[in-house]
């Protein structure tokens, strides 16, 4: 199966996903949705299921949910799926409901880890789920992924139980669990399934379900790629590599004191020299007298080969045992639990082993005696091709909820509506992975970093569907992108250093030499797409990787001429060098650089149109001072951010491994640091200073200027503090309630019963004095005066931003006339 154009050069040596025979169950056709009731599996002919996918999410038939892909991926090598989303999980009997299927279960916990969509970053529990109707929390467990599988297992014992999604593979080695503060074991022990897939898992998992299909013990499956099981020992034929240890000395000679004779050089180390001790026994040597007295030479010791013996550091590649058939041990479970340098340098291991063309098998070892077990973990799985990413994404689709969401009236709009599908529902998804590296990210870990593609025709085929299927569509395509949006056919220029290639990202210190970023393939999707009958408008709304996008000021003109809906949403994540360099992203240059493209290109195209900047708080590696410096030039800009993005230590990051160890992982593991400066990370704990570096985010909310004015105090730098243009936050404390208005209304922090309490400023001997409560008349704010600027309602008409203070786009009224109802205009 191979694609007129590959738009990657890795080279596929696996089988197409169309190549299989498929099952005999395909004569009963393709599901208009997969059934989630035994009376829609009536309606199907079917009498029972051969495979049954378990959710955390609501069962929306779309390609951007990874469920629906993989069950119309199984349903079209002929198996019968059934699907049963967000289950009752307090006891086995909702997981009866289709029956015992004759296969397997495929479990995740659904598009989200679990954990992460159910707390914030300040493990506060949420109170909404954007993957579930109605956006109400409590519909799955914590860690669904354990507790689907265990009432899997009780609802029928004896059907094998393979595990996937998002919280599978980010847990499929001992991890860090921030919610707990504890490492916890392999996702694979503590669930008990037979087989787990990590990643984007269509490949391994189409190979597993016609092996289990053929009636193939899945204990015995274990040569698939992108899977993780348990194992007594390894297997013959393999070799094994401990790596389970860091800075293992060899035996550490004395140095040699210049001055002293051979014979004392000797003694010192318990030896004699017979040479200087015993002279004359030597001259004598050479000659024995006979018993007639007569002296003849004594025949010498016969002749020695040299021998060379190798030196281990300086083996030949050529004698490395083969790198497929190689297996690198971890340091076990127990010891990265207690260890957190052994749990900082399997974690760096594991990133090492990432790229599918030079990645090698890992072990690590869960108990100890006779209960000791190990985890093994196969290769990364090969990406697909474009003619196999063609064919998933071409799938039938229905692309909406299942019907059992639906109100009365056969609507998913209201109480009913689904918002992770509200957001998704006329968008794109053009490619998969991402080479950037960003170490608080996960992509890289679940999908890779080689960029799998769509055909061009492929993706028009879609955007054409949505015009002619989505009930409702206005003519607005909400996104044309994926995890970034301008890494479309990007990759390596040269195969074979791609296949031998281990750094961790293509872009970090610097772009690399070897990647191409020729955007115009990008360019040639966005001019088509456009011109489509009934398409209006197509907004890119996936994050832009701007240090590539500057490398084609073409590919620039063309976003921000036709694609930008007047705000542009881009990451610079900091300003100072300290925490970017821990992030791996690019320096405030790039950022510079791009804002002035956006600039003069949206001026030449007589729009007013703004960038949206991002920034995370508390990320390891940040000091109080980069957060200062970042407020700073915040101010400077006149950016005042209204959602704050903390830092939130997300399984296996190689972030999260630095949160918890205090080592840099980018750099090698050792106990005994050579640069403290490189190799320790400061890690911003605790709640009083993750509020500090939240704050100085917030520099512009009245609530946060107490701490921030103690902070400034204690690092010296009050010369912030005044009441003027230059300074960051004011002298004068105006009354403030403690609430906090996010853009996510429900996790916005109301105000404190009983009013807001005593303002305060400071009096001319630095001292604080306290303000007398304003009359309700007095409570007037300044006009003009946004430091006195309070949280209340808008006016009709007026335009809400990321940010406040941007002005509203073009034709947008700001307000309406007393008595004339008017109708404010979203944003988009």
């Amino acid at each position: 199966m191979t694609a007129p154009i590959d738009v990657s050069f890795f080279e596929r040596a696996a089988k197409p996903l169309t190549s299989y025979k498929p099952y005999w169950a395909k004569r009963f056709g393709t599901a208009p949705f997969l059934p989630m009731s035994r009376a829609e599996m009536d309606q199907l002919g079917w009498d029972s299921c051969d495979i049954i996918l378990v959710t955390g999410d609501a069962y929306v038939d779309h390609p951007s949910f990874g469920m629906s892909v993989i069950g119309r991926v199984l349903e079209a090598q002929g198996f019968r799926v059934g699907i049963i989303a967000q289950p009752d999980w307090h006891s086995a009997e909702a997981f009866k409901a289709l029956g015992k299927p004759n296969l397997f279960w495929g479990v995740t916990a659904g598009n989200m880890d679990s954990m992460i969509n159910r707390y914030t970053a300040d493990r506060k529990i949420r109170s909404d789920d954007a993957y579930t109707p109605g956006d109400v929390g409590g519909k799955r467990p914590d860690r669904a992924a354990i507790v689907y599988s265990q009432r899997c297992r009780e609802a029928y014992k004896d059907v094998p139980i393979v595990l996937g999604g998002i919280e599978g593979s980010l847990r499929r080695i001992a991890h860090y669990d921030y919610w707990s503060d504890k490492v916890r074991r392999s996702i694979v022990v503590d669930s008990k399934c037979d087989i787990l897939l990590y990643g984007n898992a269509e490949r391994a998992l189409v190979e597993v379900a016609h092996r289990i299909a053929a009636r193939e013990p899945v204990e015995s499956i274990t040569d698939v790629r992108g899977t993780a099981f348990f194992r007594r020992a390894s297997e013959e034929g393999w070799y094994e590599v401990d790596s389970s240890i860091v800075d293992e000395p060899g035996v550490v000679e004395p140095h040699i004191n210049p001055y002293m004779t051979t014979s004392e050089q000797a003694e010192a180390q318990g030896q004699t020299c017979s040479k200087e001790n015993a002279p004359d026994s030597g001259a004598m040597s050479a000659e024995v007298i006979n018993a007639g007295g007569v002296k003849k030479a004594e025949a010498g010791p016969a002749a020695q080969p040299i021998q060379f013996i190798p030196n281990l550091s300086l083996r030949a590649k050529g004698k490395q045992p083969p790198r497929d058939r190689t297996v690198l041990r971890l340091p076990s479970y127990e010891q990265v639990k207690a260890d957190p340098i052994l749990y900082a340098h399997a974690n760096r291991v594991l990133h090492l082993e990432t790229n599918p063309g030079n990645a090698r098998a890992l072990v690590q070892a869960h108990g100890e005696g006779a209960t000791a077990r190990d985890v093994w973990l196969n290769p990364p799985p090969i990406p697909l091709t474009t003619a196999e990413m063609d064919w998933v994404f071409g799938l039938p689709y229905a692309r909406n909820p299942h019907p059992s969401y639906a109100d009365a009236q056969g609507s998913h709009e209201g109480e009913t509506k689904i918002p992770a599908w509200e957001m998704i529902r006329t968008s794109v998804n053009i490619m998969r992975g991402c080479f950037g590296g960003c170490t608080f990210c996960s992509i890289t870990e679940h999908e890779g970093r080689i960029i799998q593609s769509r055909s061009e025709d492929s993706i028009i085929q879609e955007v054409e569907d949505i015009r002619d299927k989505v009930k409702g569509f206005t003519g607005t395509i909400s996104d044309l992108g994926g995890p970034t949006a301008n890494m479309y056919r990007l990759g390596c220029k040269s195969p074979e250093i791609e296949a031998a290639c281990r750094k961790p990202s293509c872009v970090f210190p610097g772009i690399c030499q070897n990647l191409h970023t020729d955007h115009a393939p990008l360019i040639k999707i966005y001019r088509r797409a456009r011109k489509l009958p009934g398409i209006k408008k197509i907004l890119i709304g996936s994050g832009l990787r701007y240090d590539l996008a500057v490398k084609s000021p073409e590919y620039v003109k063309e976003l921000v001429q036709h694609h930008v809906g007047g705000y542009l949403k881009i990451a610079p994540e900091h300003t100072e060098t300290g925490p970017l360099s821990k992030m791996m992203k690019p320096g405030i240059g790039s950022y510079d650089r791009f804002k002035q493209l956006f600039e003069k290109f949206s001026e030449e195209a007589g729009k007013k149109q703004y960038l949206i900047p991002y920034f995370i708080a508390a990320h390891p590696g940040t000091s109080d001072e980069d957060m200062m410096n970042l407020a700073v030039w915040l101010k400077k800009n006149g950016f005042r951010a209204d959602q704050v993005q903390t830092f939130y230590p997300s399984p296996m990051a190689t972030a999260t491994a630095m949160y918890h160890s205090g080592r840099n992982t980018l750099t090698k593991v050792r106990r005994q640091m050579r640069d403290a400066d490189e190799e320790s990370v400061d890690i911003v704990r605790g709640e009083k200073r993750r509020r500090l570096h939240k704050a100085f985010l917030r520099y512009h909310d009245p609530n946060n200027w107490p701490v921030l004015r103690d902070a400034l105090k204690a690092m010296g730098r009050a010369d912030l503090i005044g009441n003027g243009k230059q300074h960051l936050i004011p002298t004068f404390q105006p009354l403030v309630d403690g609430s906090y208005q996010s853009a996510r209304k429900k996790n916005s922090t109301s105000a404190k019963p009983g009013g807001g309490g005593l303002g305060y400023t400071v009096n001319k001997d630095g001292k604080a004095v306290a303000l007398a409560p304003r009359r309700p008349q007095a409570q007037q704010e300044p006009k003009g005066d946004v430091r006195f600027r309070s949280a209340q309602q808008p006016k009709a008409g007026q335009m809400l931003t990321q940010h406040t203070g941007l002005p509203p786009r073009a034709g947008v009224k700001v307000g309406v006339k007393a008595g004339k109802p008017g109708k404010a205009r979203r944003p988009g």
